[in-house]
């Protein structure tokens, strides 16, 4: 599979503080990435270093196989950014708007027309093609901050927490808008709403501290913390002492008349002790299942970790 966004040994320093340190990654083609961290974490400075708005201290980044340090403008002519404030202007109607940003992006005058009637059509703004971007709602705007990241096709495209300030219905709209896109995109997507990386990104990368603490898939993610309880149904259940006597269960919470969730000190054999208690005492057991790690778990542990 072909490399669409390479970073190798990206530092950069602000002054005599270093923002970022030996950042390295690869990014294959088409689908959602996510770039979580903590604020302050380095995540704007990676994503303002890739998207050319920053030069790096230390080390290089390749988009589909180009040195943006040798050949910036080729590079940039690959990429699509939405800051996480869009770069409207409120005086220009939305036609106006992305017949300029088509302009900035050099494509050829005879094709700009066509470019913009594709581009709204895609995002879904075609019917507010003369209204003047002011009286837009805040959904509509980031469709149109999407609009001019996306109109000259690009390979790469960066979305910085492209959901801030949108109301739940907007906010789905945008994340099926995102899932869209990565079809035929790469999309490196930064948020802060973990239940939202969690819905649109198969990989993640997260910075803490300047460097990466984590970059692997999203289920990775997910059962990086190992579990620390087990959900139980029985038919039978008994009494909450009886369960105590387990050797290694610390807690029991009964969640309902036959559902409980188990805290054990030390998963080694845990399940199986539970089946075995229930076959001997006659508890039915019907269901037993490790409680996946919380997000926000994750998290936190992999934030402690830096």
């Amino acid at each position: 599979m072909s490399i669409a966004l390479k970073v190798e040994n990206l530092s950069h320093r602000y002054a005599t503080a270093w923002a970022i340190r030996d950042i390295n990654f690869e990014i294959s083609q088409h689908g959602v990435i996510g770039l979580l961290g903590s604020n302050g974490a380095g995540k704007s400075t990676t994503m303002n270093i890739i998207s050319g708005v920053l030069n790096q201290t230390e080390g290089n980044v390749y988009i589909n196989g180009i040195d943006k340090k040798k050949d910036p403008k080729l590079a940039k002519k690959q990429l699509g950014f939405l800051p996480q404030t869009p770069p409207l202007y409120s005086d220009f109607t939305v036609n106006e708007y992305l017949t300029y940003t088509a302009d900035l992006r050099f494509i050829e005058a005879r094709q700009v027309k066509r470019a913009v009637a594709e581009v709204m059509d895609r995002t879904g703004i075609t019917h507010f093609s003369s209204r003047l971007i002011r009286n837009l709602s805040g959904g509509y705007r980031q469709r149109v901050g999407i609009a001019q990241a996306i109109i000259h096709k690009p390979g790469i495209v960066i979305l910085d927490e492209p959901t801030n300030g949108l109301d739940p219905n907007q906010i789905i709209e945008a994340r099926k808008l995102i899932r869209e896109i990565a079809q035929d995109h790469t999309i490196l997507l930064s948020s802060h709403i973990l239940s939202e990386i969690n819905l649109l990104c198969r990989d993640i990368i997260m910075i803490e501290s300047g460097r990466i603490v984590f970059s692997d898939s999203m289920e990775s993610f997910n059962n990086y913390v190992q579990p620390t309880a087990v959900l139980a149904r029985m038919e039978n259940p008994p009494a909450e002492s009886e369960l105590m006597k387990i050797p290694g269960v610390t807690k029991i919470q009964f969640l309902s008349d036959k559902q409980c969730r188990i805290w054990f000190s030390t998963s080694d054999g845990i399940s199986e002790a539970i089946i075995a208690a229930s076959v001997q005492h006659n508890w039915r057991l019907t269901e037993i299942n490790p409680e996946r790690s919380v997000l926000d778990d994750v998290f936190k542990q992999l934030s402690q970790q830096a």
